[in-house]
C-alpha cells in the first residue's frame, strides 16, 4: 500500500518534471542547492521525503524498494505527472533503478548518484536497524555524517556537520530501521539490463558508503549508461560539490529531453 509522502513542488508549473529523491536518513532539504538551480532552468522540481523520513508518514514495515517506488508513482499521479526525470542519491538512486526497470513508461531519464545496486553485507543493515530501534537515530548520527562528508569539508564546515547530524537524528527510528531492511534485502543487479531510460551515474571519488566501484557496476549493467566520478566528494556529493553535480545533472536532463 502506498503512502502520501511529504513533498515540495517548485519551479515552472509547465516545465518538465524532475523528481529529487534523497538518501537514507535525510529529508528533502538535502537537495536545496539543486532544487533552486533546476527551478531557475525552467524545470518543475518535485522533491519529497521517503516514507519513514522527514514529514512523511511512518507506516508499519517491512518496507521494500517496490513500495518506495510505489510511493513515488503515487506522488506523480497526485500531481498529474505521467513521466518524470528521476534524480536519486543513495536510497533515492535505488528507488530510481527499481522504477526504471519495472515502470519504464514513467521514467524519462535517470541520474543515479552515490548509490548501489547491491549494498552488503546484509548483516550490517540488520545490525544498524537493531541499533536504531534500541538506541535511536541520534546514536548513529555522528558516524553516518562522517561517511556523508569528506574530512576536509567537515573540518571547514562544522555548522553543516551539525545540520546533517540533526537531520539524521530527526529521522523516525522505525522509518530508518525499516528502510535499512529494504536495503538489506535489495539486489537490483539483474534488473539493470531492463532499464531503458537514458542514465547518468555519478560517483563520489571519496565516497566510503558507496565507493566508485558501485557506480562502475551500475553503469556497466545499464545499456548505454554513462559514468562520471566527481573529485572531492563523499556520499552527499551534491552537498560538497554542488556546482559539479548540477552541471552534470543539467547536461543530462537537457540531452534527454
Amino acid at each position: 500500500m502506498t503512502v502520501e509522502v511529504h513533498r515540495v513542488v517548485e519551479g515552472q508549473p509547465g516545465g518538465e518534471a524532475v523528481v529529487l529523491s534523497g538518501s537514507l536518513g535525510s529529508d528533502l532539504r538535502m537537495w536545496d542547492s539543486q532544487a533552486k538551480a533546476l527551478s531557475d532552468h525552467g524545470f518543475r522540481v518535485i522533491r519529497y521525503d521517503h516514507r519513514g523520513h522527514g514529514d512523511s508518514p511512518v507506516p508499519p514495515g517491512p518496507y521494500s524498494l517496490g513500495e518506495l517506488a510505489g510511493d513515488l508513482f503515487a506522488l506523480l499521479d497526485s500531481l498529474d505527472v505521467a513521466r518524470a526525470h528521476i534524480v536519486g542519491l543513495s536510497l533515492g538512486g535505488m528507488t530510481g533503478m527499481w522504477a526504471g526497470a519495472h515502470s519504464p513508461d514513467r521514467v524519462a531519464s535517470l541520474v543515479l548518484c552515490c548509490t548501489s545496486a547491491k549494498l552488503g553485507p546484509a548483516e550490517m543493515w540488520a545490525d544498524r536497524a537493531l541499533t536504531v530501534r534500541a538506541r535511536g537515530t541520534g546514536s548513529i548520527a555522528e558516524a553516518v555524517v562522517a561517511r556523508w562528508l569528506t574530512p576536509a569539508y567537515a573540518e571547514a564546515n562544522p555548522d553543516r556537520v551539525s545540520y546533517f547530524q540533526e537531520m539524521v537524528t530527526a529521522t523516525p527510528d522505525d522509518g530508518y530501521a525499516e528502510c535499512c531492511g529494504a536495503i538489506e534485502r535489495m539486489d537490483l543487479t539483474a534488473d539493470l539490463a531492463a532499464i531503458t531510460a537514458p542514465t547518468l551515474v555519478i560517483a563520489g571519488a571519496e565516497d566510503r558508503a558507496t565507493p566508485p566501484e558501485h557506480g562502475r557496476r551500475i553503469a556497466a549493467g545499464i545499456p548505454d549508461a554513462r559514468l562520471e566520478i566527481v573529485d572531492g566528494a563523499a556520499h552527499l556529493g551534491n552537498v560538497e560539490q554542488p556546482s559539479a553535480f548540477i552541471d552534470l545533472i543539467l547536461g543530462h536532463l537537457k540531452s534527454s529531453s
